[in-house]
Parts: structure tokens; sequence; C-alpha cells
């Protein structure tokens, strides 16, 4: 049983890691539960977007895993980041190791919503997980097959274990009012 579950908890999460179609997520984020959703406040010098980002993530939270999924219907990691990314007009790649590639990296002390997490959770060393900072030391995440969209913290025993590094992709250009 140990190793049925460890081999559906690696297929799950690889799929964070090995889809490659490109998926944007819709122009608008309806916030379907936003009262109940945690204030997420901003950093100063942190992605112009970043609570925008962190509230479009947050206002799935108990949306179903579904693998290779980057919409309303289910998220797998990945599909998550996009979708909360695409809210703001934020095109990033597909996987998390192509958005931990692509991300500019930053330190876990200047960490600010909207920003990636990323998690190496099968000990290769590799990214094969994603999720989307909230602040606080929270972040939003869709973990695996059978579990929802959902917060953890980074500073739990088994997320901080697994933390490979951070990155925040730039706001796109404003246009002047």
């Amino acid at each position: 049983m140990r190793v049925a579950a460890g081999l559906l908890l690696c297929l799950t999460c690889s799929a964070c890691s090995v889809l490659s179609t490109q998926v944007r997520a819709p122009d608008s984020v309806v916030a379907a539960g936003a009262d109940a959703t945690p204030a997420i406040t901003a950093v100063t010098g942190a992605h112009n977007d970043g609570d925008r980002i962190a509230r479009a993530a947050a206002a799935v939270i108990g949306t179903a895993y579904q693998f290779g999924g980057a919409d309303g219907g289910g998220f797998d990691c990945s599909g998550l980041a996009v979708y909360a990314y695409g809210s703001v007009g934020v095109a990033i790649p597909r996987t998390a190791a192509g958005q931990q590639q692509a991300a500019h990296p930053v330190t876990p002390q200047q960490l600010a919503p909207g920003d990636l997490v990323f998690f190496h959770m099968h000990g290769s060393g590799a990214v094969d997980h994603v999720g989307i900072y909230a602040g606080d030391g929270r972040f939003v995440h869709a973990p695996r097959a059978g579990e929802a969209v959902r917060y953890s913290r980074l500073d739990s025993d088994f997320y901080s274990r697994h933390f490979a590094g951070a990155g925040r992709f730039p706001s796109p250009p404003q246009d002047p009012p």
C-alpha cells in the first residue's frame, strides 16, 4: 500500500514538471468567496500585481486537483500559477521547472505576495512543485490528486525540507493614466 501511495504521489506531483502545453487564464477571475480569504498585504518593491495574483490563487481554494488542469475545473500546481498570473495578463511557462528557470530569483527574506515558491518533492533535486506566496509564511498550491487547492506554510517541517527557492516575474508595463 505504501509503495502504491508513493507512486501515486510521484506521478501526480510530476505533472507539474512534465506538462508542456501553454495555457492562459481568462482575463478576469471571479473571486468567489473572497470575503473568507484573509487580507494579503503588499511589500514595497515587490511585483506590482502580486496582491492580485495571490488573491486570484486564494479565490480558487477548495477547487479539486486535476492533472494538467489550469482553470476552474481543476488545477495542478503549475496550472494554478499559470491561471493566477494570467489573471493579471502575465504569461508564464507551463511547468514548475520552466517557471523556476524563467523567474527572477528572490531570497526567502524578499518574498512578497504573488511570488512563486518552488519545491523538489522527489529527492532528485529537480523542481517539480510550485505554489503562489500569499504572505505571512503561507502559500497557495494544488498539492496532489485527491486534495484541493489550499494554503500551506513554508515553515512546516515537510515544505521547509523540500523548499528549492523562489522567483518573481515582472509586471507588464502599465499604460499611462
